[in-house]
């Protein structure tokens, strides 16, 4: 009888995991509630090749062979007549020409602390995914604790990837980031592989992204208004990416181009201020102003010229900056103890700093 109960107990609770799937499922055959009894008029006959690469059955829009270029997409999946409704407040505020600024989440894995900085002020969070070892599972679990804190998800991903990105876009951001593009090629894969049929490439596979806490009851429907609501951004890094900068921020679908600041200097070998070092962040200012895509860049840049979307400090800077303005000419007054760890000599010891400084006291220093 305990067997049999747990047996029952068992399948009511699989059942239950499996109706919460199906609800974000995109197969349209998921909750076919008679399994086995669906016709098939236009299938092929069993055994016999229908030659169906060759011709179109009776009706349909595309005749004659198959082929990538001449492919007529139906209508499924399209916008609503008179275009995609904006409802990505990001999307809203750059087509307005505001200036955008992103929180970055950079090692927390907490969705307390993720939730606090979601709802600090910003417009999207940079959840770090390429210099950081957090998994997606973690990112994805941040995300579902407050998916409509007052900044959005967004994330940036290692490198322009079907898999990256697709784990990004379904656990629901509406900002993608993609690091070290190096060619238009490599941003044409970036934006086929964010970008739905007909614009790209990517898999209806469901996921977090299309439940109804995320973005499943959207205006228009998330599958079919989401290409025109996501904000894709192309981070130009190398020299090899400044040659093509033209050409990437030219690729239909792109929203931004980032001048990195750091990896510029990496990878060119030159400093902010040096005329080489600059010659190349204009080269990226161009190319933006030429595709009439928006210009991003740190946020200590956001009184340069054209520039419109920033990448701002880490949980932990804000933290340490956070306590610099409560604390004021109070910061880094601790007690100085003559005896134990925190005296001269001990372990914990720190050199007292001026009162109101930004740095002493105990502890790491903020991240950078």
């Amino acid at each position: 009888m305990k067997k049999l109960s747990w047996m029952l107990m068992s399948a009511a609770l699989c059942a239950g995991v499996a109706g919460v799937a199906m609800a974000q499922n995109a197969d349209p055959y998921a909750n076919n509630a008679a399994a086995g009894t669906t016709q098939f008029p236009l299938a092929a006959a069993a055994g016999r090749d229908s030659g169906a690469a060759r011709t179109a059955p009776a009706g349909a829009a595309n005749t004659g062979a198959i082929s990538v270029s001449g492919w007529r997409y139906g209508p499924n999946g399209r916008p609503p007549a008179g275009g995609s409704p904006i409802w990505n407040p990001v999307m809203v505020k750059m087509k307005a020409g505001g200036k955008v600024t992103g929180a970055t989440a950079f090692s927390t894995t907490s969705p307390e602390t993720y939730c606090a900085l979601a709802n600090g002020g910003y417009d999207f969070i940079w959840t770090e995914q390429q210099h950081n070892t957090r998994s997606w599972n973690e990112t994805a679990h941040m995300w579902a604790a407050c998916p409509k804190a007052s900044a959005v998800p967004g994330a940036r991903i290692a490198y322009a990837d079907e898999a990256e990105e697709e784990k990004a876009l379904t656990a629901g951001a509406l900002v993608l980031v993609v690091p070290t593009v190096r060619d238009e090629a490599e941003a044409t894969k970036a934006r086929d592989f964010a970008m739905f049929p007909p614009m790209g490439k990517r898999s209806a596979g469901g996921g977090q992204a299309f439940g109804a806490n995320f973005w499943g009851g959207v205006p228009g429907g998330y599958r079919n208004t989401i290409n025109d609501n996501l904000v894709l951004i192309l981070m130009i890094e190398t020299i090899s990416g400044i040659v093509d900068a033209d050409k990437i921020a030219a690729v239909p679908g792109v929203t931004a181009v980032f001048a990195a600041s750091g990896d510029l200097g990496n990878h060119s070998g030159y400093s902010q201020g040096s005329p080489d070092y600059e010659r190349i962040i204009n080269v990226v200012h161009d190319a933006a102003i030429k595709a009439k895509v928006r210009l991003c860049g740190p946020l200590a840049w956001r009184d340069r010229p054209d520039f419109t979307c920033f990448q701002a400090g880490s949980e932990t800077a804000l933290i340490a900056a956070g306590a610099r303005a409560e604390l004021g000419n109070l910061l880094n007054t601790q007690g100085r103890p003559t005896v134990g760890p925190y005296a001269p000599g001990g372990e914990a010891y720190v050199a007292p700093a001026q009162p109101g400084a930004g740095r002493g006291g105990r502890g790491p220093a903020p991240a950078q």
